[in-house]
């Protein structure tokens, strides 16, 4: 598996792995927590403005509003501006997107359902997959009837997919069946799951049909077809033209002998029939585990809808900004000399290593242009140090305090007006 940013891990625990190095001053540990606890609400607070801008431009294309509703944000929402600042939580939150060469392995693969999917993308002006984080999980699966193999499957921690719907006009173009969409021509969806195996992406698609794979054809109708053709040359027909034929001349025949030679073929189709109708129940039951398995998903995998995604989105992006500064500021701060941002870099993934039997990409540039930008941060000659905690708190308060300058506003109105 390759390394990503995501740190696996919630921020109450790495901000109590951090304060061990306190541990014996009391005062300092206290100081600690009350840094990040003020750093977790000014990120909380740029989150609560990045929601408000994603809901202003998403609105005109928000499936579960009403075309009314809608309507009243033409002129309003910017398609162009939700989508950058969509893109802007994501990376936040260190998500990061499927590839196409993955979406293909994944649409021919298939990991648990044994099913090929059919999806129409002639519905989606574009569609966009992101996930976050990974891991192995060993699972049992049927392979033939009575023996079941168990296998290691790679699963996503997080997935969530960008569905961007055509217009009507293009779709009746495309001969996309209206009725059958799950949603408005022209809105965007958006959801998100978690547990999702890599080879079986297609699933969490709302058109994927399933549809018989090459497999399932050949044993369908192969011994179908042939079977069925050897069985009428070689009995049924035979003996029907015999009886046919001494009918018509008036002739004697062997009654019983074509009885019994009708009879056997007639019996022998009906084996191949009941095989053949075992098959196609076998595809039949694949499609029920899959309506299941989608099923499964709605209702325990499912994070989010829609608009209702922002907040999942917007609490992970904060949770990985708190956890990134805790991280660069803990490690700077326990540092006798100012590091390089490779040497810090090197520090941390080597700590997750070492302690925590985790192999990660720590964004070291990403956490040092946090502490740099809220002001505890401070870089001289490509080498990085931070400010002493009771200076960052400091700092932190002040940061905050120009957050809502409306005191400051009234004060120079009322210098003017004087």
């Amino acid at each position: 598996m390759t390394r990503e940013h995501y740190i696996p891990f919630n921020k109450e625990f790495l901000l109590e792995q951090q304060i061990t190095a306190f541990a014996k001053d009391l005062q300092k540990t206290a100081d600690f927590k009350k840094l990040f606890d003020i750093i977790e609400h000014y990120y909380h607070y740029e989150s609560f403005n990045l929601n408000r801008n994603l809901k202003q431009n998403y609105s005109l294309f928000d499936p579960d509003l009403s075309e009314k509703e809608r309507e009243g944000f033409i002129g309003k929402s910017d398609f162009s501006v939700f989508k950058s600042t969509l893109l802007t939580v994501l990376e936040r939150g260190n998500y990061h997107r499927i590839n196409k060469e993955t979406l293909e392995v994944a649409f021919k693969e298939s990991d648990l359902i044994g099913l090929d999917l059919s999806i129409d993308f002639n519905a989606f002006k574009d569609y966009e997959l992101y996930v976050r984080g990974h891991h192995k999980a060993k699972e049992k699966v049927s392979k033939y009837i009575f023996w079941k193999k168990e296998v290691e499957i790679e699963y996503y921690d997080r997935v969530m997919i960008f569905l961007n719907y055509n217009e009507a006009d293009y779709l009746s173009e495309k001969k996309v069946k209206l009725g059958k969409m799950p949603i408005d021509p022209g809105s965007i969806a958006l959801k998100i799951f978690k547990r999702v195996p890599k080879n079986d992406l297609e699933t969490i698609f709302p058109n994927a049909i399933p549809k018989m794979s090459l497999k399932d054809k050949l044993l369908l109708w192969v011994p179908g077809l042939f079977g069925g053709l050897s069985l009428l040359s070689a009995k049924v027909i035979p003996a029907l033209i015999n009886m046919y034929d001494a009918y018509e001349t008036g002739e004697t025949i062997d009654l019983l002998n074509s009885k019994t030679s009708l009879n056997q073929g007639l019996i022998a189709l009906g084996i191949l029939s009941a095989y053949c109708f075992r098959q196609y129940n076998n595809f039949v039951n694949k499609k029920i585990r899959y309506s299941k398995m989608l099923s499964d998903s709605l209702y325990f995998k499912n994070l989010g809808n829609n608009s209702g995604a922002f907040y999942s989105l917007l609490n992970s992006s904060e949770e990985e900004a708190l956890k990134e500064t805790i991280l660069a500021y803990s490690f700077l701060s326990r540092s006798q000399h100012p590091l390089s941002a490779e040497e810090l870099d090197l520090q941390i993934e080597t700590w997750f290593a070492a302690h925590l039997k985790t192999e990660l990409d720590f964004d070291v540039n990403d956490a040092l242009s946090k502490l740099k930008s809220i002001g505890i941060g401070i870089e001289t000659n490509g080498k990085w140090n931070v400010i002493p905690l009771n200076e960052a708190l400091i700092k932190i308060d002040e940061l905050w305090d120009g957050v809502f300058n409306y005191n400051e506003c009234n004060k120079l109105q009322t210098e003017v007006l004087t």
